[in-house]
């Protein structure tokens, strides 16, 4: 038999365990979203969802966000065809943070550089301020 205590659960507690999606938005009405191959589990970018982006990328399944530099949606992919097809979106334990892990279609790119990952480039530690190119 399992042992229950009587004592009320704390807000965090309750969070971690909920099964109703709230997600928290940061004071600029954001959400981190990271984003990965599906199949591969490869990190490709790092972008921002506002509740209107993370709305239409739920009724849409395509990857929609928030561009801070423009002030506006922008899908993935409108232009240049390499749309991200969502295969699951997971949220953090405080559901500040989205986790999608996506399908490539187009060229099969994620980033503006004709890279398929934003991440293309390493960080030693120890020389921070060296990068090396990560090939494909």
């Amino acid at each position: 038999m399992a042992v229950q205590s009587s004592a009320p659960k704390t807000f965090q507690a309750a969070l971690d365990e909920a099964v109703t999606f709230t997600p928290r938005f940061d004071a600029h009405g954001l959400l981190p979203a990271m984003v990965v191959e599906a199949e591969t589990g490869e990190p490709l970018m790092l972008a921002y969802m506002n509740a209107e982006a993370l709305a239409l990328t739920l009724a849409t399944g395509e990857a929609h966000f928030w561009s801070r530099s423009r002030g506006e949606i922008w899908r993935k992919g409108a232009t240049s065809g390499n749309v991200l097809r969502v295969a699951e979106i997971r949220t953090d334990c405080d559901q500040d943070a989205l986790l999608l892990r996506v399908a490539l279609s187009g060229d099969g790119v994620a980033c503006h550089t004709g890279r398929k990952s934003c991440f293309y480039r390493r960080v030693h530690p120890g020389a921070a301020e060296t990068l090396s190119f990560i090939e494909d």
